[in-house]
């Protein structure tokens, strides 16, 4: 009886060892051969293998190293695209794309302002602010302090008013004229050396475009 029984066992697993290599070997692609002396991988292997890129990187630095080749590359096709300077096409990011943008970044470029000086004041009052003297901090407080956010503001919005009624009347087709008021207006408060894209005129230098539409 106990034998009869192991003779059936012994058999079922004689059969499954020998279909189990065919088995296998049914789920790996078309044309695939094992090796002699080899196992033969399982079909999760097989796949991962299959959709494994033949250039992947090995190492988060050559990782990094590709993302930014391609970001440049693409960069580059997207400012040359809409004109973009030759070498800062670097500086540009997608915001800063358009001939709107461009007469925008050149008209404030073009002229002073109390804005790009709002870093340095803001450390001046700050210093100020130390001085052992209570009626002195008051008038720093209260008074120069909303003065000088007071004329910033103004500032910011007359500046972002112009610029968007003149880029209209120069480029009344181009996209990039939403969100121009608040554009020239952040970039009226960053340092003229410190600003990107970076400056493309002078002080003092008409910023009418010469290719605008009257």
């Amino acid at each position: 009886m106990f034998r009869r029984r192991s003779a059936s066992a012994d058999t079922d697993s004689a059969a499954a060892e020998s279909a189990s290599p065919e088995a296998t070997e049914a789920t790996q692609p078309k044309g695939y051969t094992p090796k002699k002396g080899v196992p033969t991988p399982k079909r999760k292997e097989s796949e991962q293998d299959l959709r494994r890129p033949l250039n992947a990187p090995q190492t988060r630095k050559e990782a990094y190293r590709a993302y930014r080749d391609r970001l440049d590359r693409q960069r580059g096709r997207e400012a040359r695209r809409s004109g973009a300077p030759k070498g800062q096409e670097r500086y540009y990011r997608q915001q800063d794309y358009g001939d709107a943008r461009a007469f925008a970044r050149n008209y404030v470029d073009s002229r002073r302002s109390v804005s790009e000086f709002f870093l340095p004041f803001s450390i001046v009052i700050i210093a100020l602010l130390f001085v052992n003297n209570p009626l002195f901090q008051i008038g720093v407080a209260y008074i120069l302090w909303p003065l000088m956010m007071m004329s910033i503001i103004f500032e910011g919005i007359m500046i972002g008013r112009t610029v968007k009624r003149r880029a209209a009347e120069y480029f009344p087709d181009d996209p990039t004229l939403k969100g121009i008021s608040w554009y020239v207006a952040m970039r009226q408060l960053q340092f003229r050396r410190l600003r990107l894209p970076k400056p493309e005129v002078k002080v003092g230098d008409d910023p009418t475009p010469r290719n605008a539409a009257r």
